[in-house]
């Protein structure tokens, strides 16, 4: 958010986050929450990350219809990113972070699930989830597994 301030500073008149963002930044999904936009209020804005975009629309289904989710975890399959090592080698942060991006499916940790919390905030603390970085240049999927408030049926 930070970062995003100095663009205002410098003269633009709005800032798009193409990532989940902190320390006051709100955060969007077109189809979730985009009626909250307030032009005058809101200079910069988050849309979350592919994942969130992802996720936030299934879970907004599932508590706009009234079956709630009281808990629930999500597994991403997503591609690899510029951040990840093109061959192996040390990752001081995470040591399944030193694998060579390209060639191998790694388990990874993501603040998807969390940014849910921050585009529809009755599920903030009710959802986790897990990541694989896959070898491929565009892909996010998610599955999600949860238990509803809501008693329901077939």
């Amino acid at each position: 958010m930070l970062k995003a301030q100095n663009h205002i500073k410098a003269g633009a008149k709005k800032v798009i986050i193409s990532a989940p963002a902190s320390n006051g930044a709100k955060t969007i999904v077109m189809g979730v929450n985009h009626h909250e936009y307030n032009p005058q209020e809101h200079h910069v804005v988050s849309n979350a990350s592919c994942t969130t975009n992802c996720l936030a629309p299934i879970v907004h289904v599932l508590t706009k219809e009234g079956f709630g989710i009281e808990v629930g975890l999500m597994t991403t399959i997503h591609s690899y990113t510029a951040t990840q090592k093109v061959v192996d080698g040390v990752s001081l942060k995470d040591w399944r972070g030193g694998r060579a991006a390209a060639i191998n499916t790694i388990p990874s940790t993501t603040g998807a699930a969390k940014a849910v919390g921050m585009v529809i905030p009755s599920t903030k603390g009710k959802l986790t989830g897990m990541a694989f970085r896959v070898p491929t240049p565009d892909v996010s999927v998610v599955d999600l597994t949860f238990r509803t408030t809501k008693d329901t049926s077939i």
